[in-house]
């Protein structure tokens, strides 16, 4: 990871779809097989349903798996925000969308943490992020506290999610910052004028975060929106058909063509490429179930030849603006 002694595995194992899609029992097949394949980072965040997907995994290790045969990877600074109510107390906004404030202060940060480490059952997390850039904090105080994190124990190393690359260079400049999560895959190419530069530049590591663009570089949009995919989910849908024009078409046709020709699938060879890419220690892939999660695990063993890495390089140049 950058330029620490920090070792994950390729492929991470996201757990956003645990406790709402993915039960802890189907959870719990997909971390076996995750940990067999040789797998070691496994992301989570108090922000994903409520806490259920932290309370889920901190249930299954010490049972099923051993907390030292993972690399485990959390977050704070997002605060849910109240729902609206009218004068009966009755919430007046949509349930199923929880608004997200950015609360970086040391108060958010070290509470958010203890409560992460206590949902896990474990004295510390391998990885920790600042979740998003938060401008009312001074930077200060988000240094001190990702320093005082480190130093007691609780964090072995640092890093931030979300950043854009001049806020990742301002606090990778004055506090210990080892990783930095962010989308990035064929359809999000930006990270390439700003981010891995700056990244590289400072020795973090780079997570890729959505490497498969919400699903649609496995191909599964092409002939349409499947009724059991994020496309067609109300609260996701938007996410999925905004991104689903020419150029996602252009690039998702040549990720099929050299499937074919590899024997293997558009979601390998997608994971593949950007596994290759420089700077990039690792990527976080979620499942839904255990067939997704071998189907993401096959990736890992697949070779991109030059040629074709360069062929999707070229073909997806058009798209290296969106993020």
């Amino acid at each position: 990871m950058g330029r620490s002694g920090l070792r994950v595995s390729r492929i991470g194992l996201a757990t956003h779809t645990w406790g709402k899609e993915t039960a802890a029992d189907a959870a719990a097949v997909q971390l076996v097989a995750f940990v067999e394949a040789g797998g070691t980072l496994v992301d989570t965040s108090p922000a994903y349903h409520g806490g259920a997907a932290q309370r889920i995994l901190g249930d299954l290790m010490g049972q099923i798996v051993a907390r030292d045969e993972l690399v485990l990877s959390g977050c704070a600074g997002l605060v849910p925000v109240p729902p609206a109510t009218d004068p009966d107390g009755v919430p007046v906004t949509d349930s199923s969308w929880i608004p997200w404030t950015v609360d970086a202060s040391r108060r958010t940060l070290m509470r958010q943490l203890d409560h992460t480490l206590t949902a896990l059952g474990t004295d510390y997390l391998d990885i920790w992020s600042v979740a998003a850039w938060d401008p009312y904090t001074p930077l200060e105080e988000i240094a001190a506290t990702v320093e005082f994190a480190v130093r007691s124990g609780r964090v072995r190393y640092a890093g931030v999610r979300g950043f854009t690359a001049w806020q990742l260079a301002t606090l990778a400049a004055v506090a210990p910052i080892t990783a930095a999560q962010t989308p990035y895959s064929l359809l999000a190419r930006g990270p390439e004028r700003d981010i891995v530069p700056a990244a590289t530049h400072h020795g973090v590591g780079l997570i890729a975060a959505s490497p498969l663009a919400g699903g649609i570089l496995t191909g599964k949009y092409r002939d349409g929106v499947p009724a059991d995919s994020r496309g067609a989910d109300e609260a996701t849908a938007a996410e999925i058909t905004d991104r689903l024009d020419e150029n996602a078409t252009r690039v998702v046709d040549a990720l099929v063509t050299a499937a074919d020709g590899l024997g293997t699938s558009p979601l390998a060879v997608a994971l593949a490429w950007i596994r290759d890419r420089p700077a990039v220690a690792s990527m976080i892939v979620g499942a839904r179930d255990i067939a997704q999660l071998t189907g993401i695990l096959a990736a890992e063993t697949l070779e991109l030849p030059r040629a074709i890495a360069a062929a999707l390089d070229d073909v997806s140049r058009l798209t290296v603006t969106r993020v």
